[in-house]
């Protein structure tokens, strides 16, 4: 029973590194700025994380890593053993019940870990990304101040592979022309347009006042 509950943890907390990282990741910058200058709890720290995207991804992935590495080696040793005591109690012999044992705690765990650790997390994330965000900033900035050396690591083995790979990074938000006419039309259709606006967002080169992507 023990065994059992350790993994479902290990499974959680791997949901909890799932949740933390798409929230933040799809979290908007201008509602987490309201949300800093609301006095909204966590905020201030989500913006930060935000903010350094590098840091924060790679503290998830180590979490991440190190929780599916736990779980499945845990689950291998402990509930692989077990199970493979209750087949050979069954009549198997020990030759098929230990691949046997080991290959449905796999499986089940292998599950778990999608349902419970990655899916059901993530999509809880997208429905208030915000809100999300702002809980799980402050121990998400922890954790990365304690696992400094290894985010460090990494980030700087990220960078170097965009710098090999020649790719760019971005250095801040950019906004297509096609985005602003998407957001225009869809202030239209929602009625949040005047006639008078409507009229004018129409000739209004966007380009004037909008860097296109290179």
């Amino acid at each position: 029973m023990i065994e059992i509950l350790i993994v479902a943890g290990l499974i959680l907390l791997n949901g909890v590194f799932a949740l933390s990282e798409l929230a933040l990741v799809s979290s908007r910058r201008s509602r987490l700025r309201s949300m800093v200058e609301n006095g909204r709890p966590g905020a201030r720290a989500a913006m930060a994380l935000s903010a350094d995207p590098g840091r924060f991804l790679s503290t998830v992935q180590i979490g991440i890593t190190l929780v599916g590495i736990l779980a499945g080696a845990y689950s291998g040793a402990s509930l692989g053993a077990l199970l493979e005591a209750v087949l050979i109690e069954a009549g198997l012999s020990q030759a098929v019940a230990a691949p046997l044992g080991f290959g449905l705690v796999v499986a089940v765990i292998t599950y778990f870990s999608l349902v419970v650790g990655e899916l059901v997390p993530k999509q809880i994330a997208l429905r208030n990304p915000e809100a999300i965000a702002c809980l799980v900033a402050g121990p998400m900035n922890i954790l990365s101040r304690v696992a400094a050396p290894l985010v460090w690591l990494l980030d700087v083995s990220s960078r170097l592979v965009f710098f090999l790979l020649r790719i760019r990074e971005e250095t801040g938000p950019s906004v297509t022309e096609e985005e602003v006419r998407s957001l225009i039309d869809e202030a239209e259709n929602a009625g949040a347009s005047n006639p008078t606006s409507a009229a004018c967002s129409r000739p209004c080169s966007a380009s004037a006042t909008v860097r296109p992507r290179a």
